[in-house]
């Protein structure tokens, strides 16, 4: 099976492919005309560009939707266009488009950390005339929406939970201080273990998500304007001590992704891993088969936190096809494509009515994904969430590196942040 790609965390792409894709897209804008166009109706013969970064088993899920929309709009193209796989390239390729006025891509499929900043400066559309808000899950809603208006309509839904060993854990931990004992316990009981905790501690946007739900265990949160709480040096702290207080965590995870996370968990070296739900379609093959559960990160109120961070769909704002644009986007939505996309990509659905029979006979572990979804926490919904991410990023990287406590690690960043409130 080839691993589905976690897209919101877009992993390196060569620099030689960054500058043919950069090339490719100003050639589109070039040819892409103006919001000074006509618009199209949808019943016209017209050709539409969706944009993606989408790689693997991904891409493919896409292709095969786009290929079926068509079949059933034979008047409608759509012309998919290779966004880069790491997050800042794509966004920079977006902005190009958006800054020169292109009226392409028309559709895109965009990291949900976007949304807010390009609605700011008038580069996509609201979507509540195409969109039911109460058709997405609550939160995917909620994820989507600036200053009211849906301007984002979250394409799946992903929410990073805790994945462990029902071998080892026979109930799985419903407080952080519950989490440790039980992963030193596991390391205890199995010798071939490596470590008790596996997570993204790379300086990239997933360490951020990781905090997020380490944040939301304690009772924290990412409010740039009230950052240094005693709720969220707790988090930071407990950050700190998996690595070098309880030592169930390697100092190695300096350098994971999910990738590193997911391999951890899936060879059986470790009994707690954080990570999205794609993993569970890889768990039947592995040498964790049979002996996986998957859970809400635990919190000391012991409800538990699942932060959301996906992809979702956006319509540029100079679109002269915008439609048609809106019926592709319902066709993506649509309770069916949704079920397809999910069994062949591993990407949960983000509409309420997928969640069905035909959806679990093919892949029942989507029914452990709506238990974790209950506890989902969104992003933080702000224009400067990228360069608030970016400061974070470095605070937990000093602090994984051992080069700041997390007391002052903590109080230079609420700094930083605090000039970002707005």
């Amino acid at each position: 099976m080839q691993v589905p790609v976690v897209r919101q965390h877009r992993r390196a792409r060569p620099a030689a492919a960054v500058a043919f894709i950069s090339a490719a897209l100003i050639a589109l804008s070039a040819c892409g005309g103006s919001s000074a166009s006509t618009p199209t109706g949808a019943s016209a013969n017209q050709s539409i560009t969706f944009a993606t970064a989408a790689l693997g088993s991904e891409l493919q899920a896409t292709k095969t939707e786009i290929a079926s929309f068509e079949k059933a709009h034979r008047n409608i193209t759509v012309r998919l266009v290779q966004l880069a796989s790491t997050s800042n390239d794509a966004y920079q390729q977006l902005t190009h488009y958006f800054i020169a006025g292109s009226s392409t891509p028309d559709v895109i499929d965009a990291d949900t950390a976007w949304p807010a900043s390009f609605a700011r400066a008038g580069w996509i559309l609201p979507l509540n005339k195409y969109v039911q808000t109460s058709a997405l899950l609550p939160d995917a809603a909620e994820a989507g929406t600036y200053q009211g208006k849906l301007y984002a309509a979250m394409f799946y839904f992903n929410a990073e939970g805790l994945y462990y060993r029902t071998d080892l854990v026979k109930q799985p931990p419903t407080t952080p201080q519950q989490l440790v004992a039980d992963a030193q316990s596991a390391l205890k009981q199995d010798p071939g273990l490596k470590e008790g905790l596996a997570f993204e501690g790379s300086k990239y946007e997933g360490a951020v998500t990781v905090f997020i739900d380490f944040m939301g265990a304690f009772g924290g949160g990412l409010n740039p304007a009230h950052f240094d709480t005693p709720a969220n040096l707790q988090a930071l702290q407990f950050l700190y001590d998996v690595v070098y207080k309880y030592k169930i965590a390697p100092q190695a995870v300096t350098s994971w992704t999910e990738q590193n996370v997911q391999e951890a968990f899936t060879s059986g070296q470790t009994a707690f891993a954080t990570n999205w739900p794609y993993v569970e379609s890889l768990v039947p093959g592995s040498a964790v088969a049979g002996k996986t559960g998957y859970v809400p990160f635990p919190s000391e109120s012991g409800k538990g936190v699942a932060t959301l961070a996906s992809d979702a769909l956006v319509i540029n704002s100079h679109s002269t096809h915008v439609a048609a644009d809106a019926e592709l986007i319902q066709w993506l939505l649509s309770p069916g494509q949704q079920i397809d996309r999910a069994i062949t990509s591993g990407d949960p659905p983000s509409v309420t009515a997928a969640y069905t029979s035909a959806l679990f006979s093919k892949a029942p572990y989507f029914q452990a994904d709506e238990q974790v979804f209950k506890a989902g926490v969104p992003r933080l919904v702000s224009a400067n969430y990228l360069q608030i991410s970016a400061d974070i990023q470095d605070m937990l990287s000093s602090v994984l590196a051992n080069q700041a406590t997390p007391a002052q690690a903590l109080q230079s960043t609420a700094q930083q942040l605090a000039k970002l409130s707005s």
